[in-house]
């Protein structure tokens, strides 16, 4: 059956690149599966998975041996998951929706089986992630190096530029401790940076959600060189 969505995701993503009888062959093989918002869809260390994001907002995590988490990647439309899990093996790394998500598993073996008899296919897989590794290493650096205010600052922007509200006007649905586990810190420092966010005329905060009120000014605040 037809699935306009599922087509449009992978028009979107580097799986368009593939070989046509690849993409038929994975196209094939897959189904769609639908998860609500706050739902675990990859545990750390789990087995390879293989999926496009069709619909949705996730949230790619690492967790420390003390049960921290750190969200270094936002996945949206059009990203696949799990091709660095399939390269190189389980990590302690999970996957979680932000919002109502909807992905298109693909075959793990399908995609391995076609990589090592087609170099087009490999060279597409190598290609993905190298562009994959360079954002990861600028995330990194915002989180190594970025306070605790340019983390959250980052996140904010990132969640509320995908999460777009009619008129233009940005906002985030994320709760304090969802930010925490993005920016690697605590709730209560959390809090401390959005009453100052807030105090200043950048943000706004309702019960579901906080609202920018000055992007460029957000956006300043995520580049800014601050003290703790």
């Amino acid at each position: 059956m037809a699935d306009r969505e599922v087509d449009d995701a992978l028009a979107r993503s580097f799986l368009a690149d593939l070989p046509p009888e690849v993409v038929s062959e994975l196209r094939a093989g897959g189904e769609r599966a639908d998860y609500p918002a706050g739902s675990t869809i990859y545990q750390p260390r789990s087995e390879p998975q293989t999926a496009l994001v069709v619909r949705g907002l996730l949230r790619n995590f690492l967790v420390s041996p003390e049960g921290r988490q750190v969200t270094y990647r936002y996945t949206r439309p059009g990203d696949v998951l799990g091709i660095p899990v399939l390269v190189g093996g389980p990590v302690n790394a999970g996957v979680q929706t932000v919002e109502p998500s909807s992905l298109f598993r693909i075959s793990s073996r399908a995609l391995t089986v076609a990589a090592r008899r087609d170099s087009r296919v490999s060279w597409a897989i190598a290609e993905f992630l190298t562009r994959r590794l360079y954002e990861n290493l600028e995330q990194t650096a915002v989180n190594a190096f970025g306070s605790v205010r340019q983390r959250v600052a980052a996140h904010l922007l990132d969640l509320a530029s995908i999460q777009q509200e009619p008129a233009g006007r940005l906002a985030a649905r994320v709760s304090q401790q969802e930010l925490a586990d993005a920016a690697g810190t605590v709730r209560e420092v959390v809090a401390r940076v959005l009453r100052e966010l807030r105090t200043t005329g950048i943000i706004a905060t309702a019960a579901d959600r906080i609202v920018i009120l000055d992007a460029t000014r957000l956006y300043a605040e995520s580049r800014a060189t601050a003290e703790e």
